[in-house]
């Protein structure tokens, strides 16, 4: 009895280590597995967030050419304004030195007192 009792504990201690290298095993796998889906979700990540700075890059492109087109638009109206504006001084300055003229000429024809 003592031989079959001391195959039953052997083959229970191999069994058992069977057992637990069956679970190391597996726990490979599950850590590879583990390792494949963290680098899915990563790629996954990775894309997503080069997709979002596209779409920022493309949507700071069209805020930055409108702030150059409004800030052409602003200098094209300045520059239109600044003739109108030269042409109301030129205008004026005319009116001021008729005016000069004209007291020049009634100067010299009226006399002095």
């Amino acid at each position: 009895m003592g031989e079959s009792q001391s195959r039953y504990s052997i083959v229970e201690r191999l069994t058992t280590k069977k057992l637990d290298i069956m679970t190391a095993k597996a726990d490979l796998e599950d850590g590879l597995r583990q390792k494949q889906e963290t680098l899915e979700c990563q790629q996954k990540e990775f894309e997503e967030w080069k997709e979002d700075n596209e779409e920022d890059i493309k949507r700071e492109t069209r805020e930055r050419q409108k702030k150059v087109e409004k800030a052409k638009t602003q200098l094209n109206n300045a520059k239109q304004r600044l003739s109108e504006r030269q042409k109301v001084y030129d205008e004026k300055i005319k009116a001021i030195e008729e005016a000069l003229q004209s007291i020049q000429e009634i100067s010299k024809t009226s006399p002095t007192v």
